[in-house]
């Protein structure tokens, strides 16, 4: 099967975690016997074109004219995918199938459908009402306009939790057998050969300091305010903890703020970005992972906690939610709730065998559960459904159009015999 996906990033440009998703899931495709066509954003110096291991990705500029702001911006970006998707077509042949992640390739996708008639399958992977706890300016309506358009022009919808599936039907109004659920997954490698690295934890804690970790952006939908609201009470029960912030956002200086306000900035630190191998070995330095989003789709960086053996503190909200079952392959906490986060935090910090315990059943649930090989096949399964309807809708109006045609045929018949008897009949009296 030939697949082209669309998305406006791809490693090495890594804005959230759609990169992360078209990259393994397009790897897994190609082991599977696929053939997979990236189209993306260049960022950098990025080649234009890549080989990589298999997966051909095309990176397109944007016009090397400023624009007036993101919307406009992204509308120049899709011509551009567009152009290349065009000349790719006209080279190789079209494709089965477009893949499209989320909004921001929504009228290049549309485009490819209305000009060759490939189906497309999107993946929504957030939307902008449940990023913004609604909708409050022209802006957000436009995003949310173009998220609307996308799932209305697609085949099959896919979604990464039955939260997300709830919500695009709320939002949306999608019929529920047009959206299907298939989780986000993590590479099982991950890991493999890489143990604790003392001499890289202590550049961020003290030996006899217990590290409480988070990984994400520093936004607001990321919660990590009131994990720093948190810590106060952690510190008061368990003063040999520390918070190591990893990652980069918008309320950083905001945070900071909160922490010297609170006072305790002696036990939280802001690394700044990290790069994956930095994220892996702080995964396996540190002691509890917490994830304490106000508004999560899905939660990958969860799943690499859990793959690392770190035993997982999550907000009972989205994907978080389904993936997590307290007490037994991690905690919960009430959504928003820093003395919650607190109480299952200290649960962790206090009880070695309890670490243990949901360190296993993690580890087991994303195997079972979160690998690619499983999630490839959950997603072919949904590209066959869109081509088999695609083909099916085609039939159908092919055979609408013979059908009137007939009908034409046949009322033309039916008006020339008429006219022949009535010109007979005239003549016959004449």
């Amino acid at each position: 099967m030939k697949i082209l996906m669309l998305t406006w990033e791809y490693p090495p440009r890594i804005v959230g975690g759609i990169a992360r998703v078209v990259h393994d899931l397009s790897k897994r495709l190609i082991k599977d016997g696929h053939d997979v066509t990236v189209v993306t954003y260049k960022e950098g110096n990025a080649p234009d074109y890549e080989n990589d291991k298999g997966v051909n990705v095309y990176r397109v500029n944007n016009y090397m004219i400023n624009p007036n702001n993101f919307i406009d911006w992204i509308m120049q970006l899709n011509f551009n995918i567009l152009s290349k998707a065009i000349e790719l077509i006209n080279k190789e042949g079209p494709f089965d199938v477009v893949h499209a992640h989320d909004w921001l390739v929504a009228y290049a996708a549309k485009s490819i459908k209305d000009s060759y008639g490939i189906p497309i399958v999107s993946t929504i992977h957030a939307t902008e009402a449940g990023r913004n706890s609604g909708i409050h300016d022209e802006t957000q309506r436009y995003i949310n306009d173009t998220e609307w358009l996308l799932t209305y022009e697609s085949t099959e919808v896919i979604v990464n939790s039955n939260y997300m599936k709830n919500e695009l039907q709320r939002l949306f109004g999608l019929p529920f057998e047009k959206i299907n659920v298939i989780p986000n997954g993590v590479n099982l490698n991950l890991y493999n050969g890489i143990e604790r690295d003392y001499e890289f934890r202590r550049k961020f804690a003290r030996d006899n300091e217990k590290i409480i970790l988070y990984v994400g952006r520093l936004v607001y939908e990321k919660g990590i305010q009131n994990l720093i609201g948190a810590m106060p009470k952690v510190l008061n029960s368990y003063n040999d903890a520390k918070l190591i912030v990893a990652g980069k956002g918008g309320m950083l200086e905001e945070l900071r703020e909160q922490v010297n306000a609170m006072g305790i900035s002696n036990k939280v630190y802001f690394t700044g970005y990290l790069n994956s191998k930095e994220v892996t070995k702080m995964y396996k330095c540190a002691d509890v992972a917490v994830f304490p989003s106000t508004y999560e789709p899905f939660g990958i960086v969860a799943l690499e906690a859990m793959l690392s053996g770190t035993p997982v503190v999550v907000s009972d909200i989205g994907g978080l939610n389904e993936i997590v079952e307290h007490g037994v392959n991690g905690m919960k906490s009430y959504t928003g709730n820093a003395n919650s986060l607190a109480d299952s935090i200290l649960a962790l910090l206090f009880d070695p065998a309890l670490c243990a315990n949901v360190s296993k059943k993690a580890k087991i649930t994303v195997k079972e559960n979160y690998n690619w090989a499983k999630i490839a096949q959950e997603t072919h399964f949904t590209y066959q459904k869109a081509i088999c309807q695609t083909v099916a809708e085609k039939q159908k109006r092919e055979m609408a159009q013979e059908n009137a045609r007939k009908t034409k045929k046949a009322k033309n018949t039916e008006n020339e015999i008429t006219n022949l008897l009535a010109f007979k009949k005239r003549h016959a009296y004449a």
